[in-house]
This record gives structure tokens, sequence and C-alpha cells, in this order.
């Protein structure tokens, strides 16, 4: 059975119409997408604009509703209302979502699970590099919603085709680290308003080029969709075109023509991370769409080279990793906090620079 993932509720952190282009958290909401529109009548009565909607739109509930409003995703003639906003004639109300409106079939998939955390609301994750979150354009099957999908088979409570459940935030496919799916309604919404309010806590680990000048610091810029290559988000100057984004970012280790670096997220925009190192001239490394996958410091001297095409093969993708997640339980409201180690690949891509950073100062020694 299809059925249209028109989720209502709540703007996933990093939703996209694209699973390469997700952010994941490294962010979304680079972009908006009408989903519903309606005209009210020159006769309209004031009423409320979630009975307004409820009325409207098939197999919506009113709380569903109420909650979007919560979330700036109802709109009165273009500004962002509450639900309990009267309709005055001739409104042109809009529902608004961070994704486009499309049809997938979740067919269950039996796909290895890293499962770090479970309990009856949520489930934590630890995703490896290479798997798409969601099926979308081009990626079908073979998600980790598949992979979900299969796991929770026997739960009657859960539905994989039930846009009220499942990833509150989302990743990119070559970026590896943690996710939390809710299991039910609630949770969901729960968890979807820490994201949304910047009250969850998110920290990456990222190998980028170049020397790093100080220690702790903090990018603020618009990202949007670049206007020359729809592939690729940029950072705009502000109040032009994107959405304002803010990441903060603490040296781990300088690591010779690289540095390995914290990033921590206050918003969650597509690509934010990439995007905004790239910005202040510290691309990911290896990160072939925004141009990390080529030598961009040192040399191109053949010996170096080569060192540098042994690293791209130990780490064949952006070196971003998802370390740290935190929220609080929607049920209990304890805070959690949960921490992945760096994957083996970019372990291996540390120790490569460290031990490049070792023999270069034994010969400078010698």
């Amino acid at each position: 059975m299809k059925v249209g993932f028109d989720n209502f509720g709540l703007p996933e952190d990093d939703l996209n119409d694209d699973p390469d282009l997700l952010s994941n958290d490294e962010g979304s909401q680079q972009g908006e997408y009408e989903h519903y529109r309606f005209v009210a009548d020159k006769g309209q009565t004031m009423i409320r604009v979630d009975k307004f909607l409820t009325d409207r739109i098939e197999n919506i509930s009113r709380n569903r509703i109420q909650q979007a409003a919560e979330t700036g995703n109802i709109r009165a003639n273009g500004t962002a209302v509450k639900s309990s906003y009267k309709i005055k004639p001739l409104d042109v109300v809009t529902v608004m979502m961070s994704y486009p409106r499309r049809e997938i079939e979740i067919i269950p998939e039996d796909i290895p699970l890293n499962i770090v955390y479970e309990d009856e609301d949520l489930m934590v994750v630890n995703k490896p590099a290479g798997l798409v979150v969601h099926p979308g354009h081009g990626n079908y099957t073979g998600t980790l919603i598949n992979a979900i999908a299969w796991y929770l088979r026997d739960d009657p409570a859960f539905n994989c085709n039930d846009p009220r459940l499942g990833l509150v935030h989302r990743i990119d496919k070559d970026t590896s680290g943690l996710l939390v799916i809710a299991k039910n309604p609630e949770a969901k919404t729960h968890l979807g308003l820490q994201f949304f309010n910047k009250t969850s806590h998110r920290k990456y680990t990222a190998l980028v080029w170049g020397v790093i000048k100080d220690n702790e610091g903090r990018i603020e810029g618009n990202i949007g969709r670049d206007l020359r290559d729809r592939q690729q988000m940029t950072v705009f100057p502000d109040g032009d075109h994107g959405k304002t984004a803010v990441t903060h970012y603490r040296v781990i280790e300088r690591l010779g023509y690289t540095t390995l670096v914290e990033c921590r997220l206050e918003t969650g925009r597509t690509h934010q991370i990439r995007a905004h190192m790239k910005h202040i001239g510290h691309t990911i490394f290896n990160d072939e769409r925004y141009g990390g996958n080529i030598i961009l410091k040192g040399n191109h001297f053949t010996k170096y080279k080569q060192f540098i095409n042994n690293c791209f093969n130990l780490c064949p993708r952006q070196a971003l990793h998802a370390q740290t997640l935190g929220f609080v339980h929607p049920r209990t409201k304890e805070e959690l906090f949960f921490d992945s180690p760096l994957p083996e690949d970019m372990n291996l891509l540390a120790d490569k620079w460290k031990k490049y950073v070792e023999n270069k100062d034994n010969e400078s020694s010698d």
C-alpha cells in the first residue's frame, strides 16, 4: 500500500526531498513546499483555522493540525498563525512543510541495525556511512527506515507507513552516527518539538582540510540551495537567501594539513556543517560534493599525492560523524545523552595523519 508522507506535524529536522542531500542532521528546512492551499469564501464565517482545515483535509485530526500550527507550518496569507486564528473571508490558508509531497511505499527489509538504546517510546540507532535514512528519489529500498520496519514488524503498535512515527531527524547518507526514532505519535511530537525549539543536543566530529587558527569559534550565515548548483547548499549574506544557521566548532587536534574538530549544531539546516566549514575555508576531508575529495592543502609532490589517495581509500566518504545526541525523554522527562565512538574508517584516517605529522617532525629534527 502506498501512502502519502504528509507528516503533518513537526518539521523533521533534516527532512529533504533527496536523501543524498540530507543533512541531517546536519540539518534541513532548506526550503518550503506547499502541501495544501484553501481560499476562504466571500461569505466565510469566522471560525478557527484548525477547524477550517480539519473540515477540508481527509484523514487528519484536529490535534495534528494544532501541532502543525505550533511549529509554524500553518499560514494565513503567507504568515504563520496559531490554531486559534480566526479565518476571515478570502483568507488564503496554506500548509507548508520542509519537504515535498510524495508517495512512497515502505517495505520491511532485513538490514542489520546497530541499536544503542530502545524502550517502548523510542530507539537510538548508530547509522553506518553509506546507508540512506529514508526512501526517496533514487533510493526506494535498502534504507534505515526499511530496516526499522523489519525490526519492528511484530510490534502491533508500530506501523511503518504511519507518518506520525519514525524518524525525528536525519543525517546524510555518507555521514555516520546517531539518530533517534519515535515509536509512537506522542514521542514523535515531543521529540520533534525539542529539535524544532533547539533544545536537543548534537555534536559531530569531522576532519577538515587546513589548519584552523582559533581553538574554537562560531560560524553564522544563512544556508540555502546554491543558485548555480541545486545539489549543494551554500552560505548567503544575512537577509538575502536561505535561513539562519549557527555552528559552533572546537579544535580537537591539528594534524598536519588537516584539523580534527568537534562541531555543535545550534540550528539544523541541510548540509549545515558541510556548507559552513567550506564557507570558512575548511572543507570536510573527502567531501566530494563540496570539493573536499581533491588536495586542498599541502603540495603536489608524488609522495604526498599518494599519501592523500591512501587517505581517501581509507575513508571513502566525507569524514563526518554524528557523535553525540542528547534530548529529554518524552515520557520520563529524563535527560538522555548518547555517544558513538568514531567509526573505524575515521579512526584509521586520523591515525594516518598522526603518523604523517610524526614522520614530518622526525624529518625536521634530523
